[in-house]
C-alpha cells in the first residue's frame, strides 16, 4: 500500500515537473524573440532589459552585469557591443582606474529604455487580465511567491557546498 501511494505521488510530481519544463522552454523562446519596443529596431528581452538596467544603473561595468545576471563576461560583452553599435549605450573609462570601463545609456538609449518600461507595463497588464480569466489574484500571487522561493533554491544550489 505504501509503495502504491509513493508511486502515485512520484507520478504526479513528475507531471508537474514536466509542466514546469514546458513553461521554461516557452518563456525562454519568448525571451529570445525580437520585438520593437518603440525605436523601430528589433531587440530581444535580454538585450532590452540589459539596456534598461544600464540606464537605471549608470556606470555599471560588464563584470558587475555578468555577476548579477549569472552570465559570462563574454556573453554580456557581446550584447553590450550590439547596444553600443546601435547607439544606445556608451563606454567611459573610469578616471580613478583606467582599466575599468563603465557603461552609460545615450539619450537614444534612455528614450528606448523608457519606451521599454511603458511596453512592459502594458504587456504585464494584458497578461494579468488574461490570467485573471482562469485564476484568482491569490493564485497569481502564490505563483509569484513560488517562483521567488524556487529562485532562492536555485541560488543556493549554485553556491559551493550548497
Amino acid at each position: 500500500m505504501e509503495e502504491e501511494k509513493l508511486s502515485e505521488i512520484t507520478k504526479k510530481t513528475y507531471l508537474k515537473a514536466d509542466l514546469l519544463y514546458e513553461f521554461v522552454i516557452k518563456y525562454s523562446d519568448l525571451m529570445h524573440q525580437a520585438h520593437d519596443y518603440g525605436s523601430g529596431v528589433l531587440l530581444n528581452m535580454i538585450e532590452i532589459h540589459l539596456l534598461t538596467y544600464i540606464d537605471q544603473h549608470p556606470g555599471v561595468t560588464v563584470s558587475e552585469l555578468a555577476r548579477m545576471w549569472n552570465r559570462t563576461k563574454g556573453s554580456i560583452s557581446q550584447q553590450v557591443k550590439k547596444l553600443e553599435g546601435l547607439g544606445y549605450i556608451r563606454k567611459v573609462r573610469d578616471e580613478a582606474d583606467r582599466k575599468v570601463v563603465r557603461l552609460y545609456a545615450t539619450p537614444a538609449g534612455a528614450k528606448l529604455s523608457a519606451d521599454h518600461i511603458h511596453y512592459d507595463i502594458a504587456s504585464i497588464m494584458q497578461t494579468m487580465r488574461r490570467l485573471l480569466k482562469t485564476c484568482t489574484i491569490e493564485e497569481v500571487d502564490a505563483f509569484y511567491k513560488v517562483i521567488g522561493a524556487y529562485i532562492k533554491l536555485l541560488d543556493e544550489d549554485e553556491e559551493p557546498g550548497g
